[in-house]
């Protein structure tokens, strides 16, 4: 259980840097068995659905620059399971693909949704085509931003040391800013966080880190689903995976983004059979925040084709 005060010191960050791009959002949790999770889903706009799965750089208000974007849409932004106000599952009691996938068809139910759009994030990305996959019919397109956890990649430094011993004590202590400021600079917001672009975003993300388990949650997932110096079967995607997935994905990948190469993510969504990559010059791993109108414009354009 959250304890309550901690909770109403994050909704108030978060009511700030909504309030910041002009959002005014409304809540609901999810109550779902097999497994038991209560998933907190933030809503914003009207017009089309559209499920937003974030990663590890936040969830909620984190989208903001990028939903003032967008227009006939209704946002569904989910936090992941032990993520912002949603409570932890465990992710070693079934294959990853396979859980997320029975757990996002679940969601979309209790939405009443037969079908919709994703947008997800990092590892938010995983998840929508793990459920593109499986189920053809709930899932019209996807865009993937930035970067994803992927075999030819391996364990990036952060989950490695994030995992390890030392990580028990790195999610325990109090971030400070310039402990945040030098982890947005390391996945290539730099520019952004020297022109002071990202001041509301810093702001939030320390209170998301105060007052939230997140990072002690995610510690625990990514310890479930590492395997030696690589990721557990089921993980990521694999290039038959890949294959199955009919559905029309777009990947927008900034040319700062250190989770990989643009060579790579084009080798990558090469193996769709639907698939594109559009590259953001400048923009790093959260590329909305560098570049929230042209990433917002590529969105609409494919959610609109």
């Amino acid at each position: 259980m959250h304890d309550m005060n901690n909770v109403e010191h994050y909704q108030d960050a978060e009511r700030t840097l909504w309030k910041r791009y002009g959002l005014e959002p409304s809540e609901r949790y999810l109550e779902l068995t097999d497994p038991t999770v209560r998933l907190r889903v933030v809503e914003v706009g009207s017009g089309r659905p559209v499920l937003f799965i974030p990663g590890t750089g936040g969830t909620g208000p984190y989208w903001a620059p990028l939903i003032r974007e967008l227009s006939g849409v209704h946002c569904l932004v989910m936090d992941r399971p032990g993520w912002g106000l949603s409570s932890p599952i465990d992710y070693t009691k079934d294959e990853f693909g396979s859980l997320v996938a029975k757990m996002l068809v679940k969601v979309l139910d209790e939405l009443d949704l037969d079908s919709v759009d994703i947008v997800g994030a990092s590892i938010g990305g995983l998840w929508a085509l793990h459920l593109a996959q499986r189920h053809l019919s709930r899932v019209h397109r996807v865009v993937v931003l930035g970067g994803m956890p992927n075999t030819e990649i391996g364990v990036p430094r952060f989950i490695k040391l994030l995992s390890s011993p030392i990580g028990a004590i790195m999610v325990r202590a109090p971030m400070s800013p310039k402990m945040l400021r030098s982890q947005l600079e390391a996945i290539g917001h730099g520019p952004s966080v020297a022109a002071g672009r990202m001041d509301d975003f810093i702001a939030w993300r320390l209170a998301f880190s105060k007052y939230t388990p997140s990072m002690r949650n995610e510690r625990s997932m990514v310890r479930a689903l590492r395997a030696g110096d690589g990721w557990r079967p089921g993980f990521t995607m694999e290039d038959r995976d890949l294959a199955q997935i009919r559905q029309p994905v777009r990947m927008i990948f900034g040319s700062a983004d250190p989770t990989g190469t643009a060579e790579m993510w084009q080798r990558f969504i090469a193996q769709l059979p639907n698939g594109e990559l559009v590259l953001v010059p400048g923009a790093a791993h959260q590329p909305w925040w560098d570049a929230p109108t042209e990433v917002g414009t590529a969105i609409t354009s494919f959610l609109n084709h």
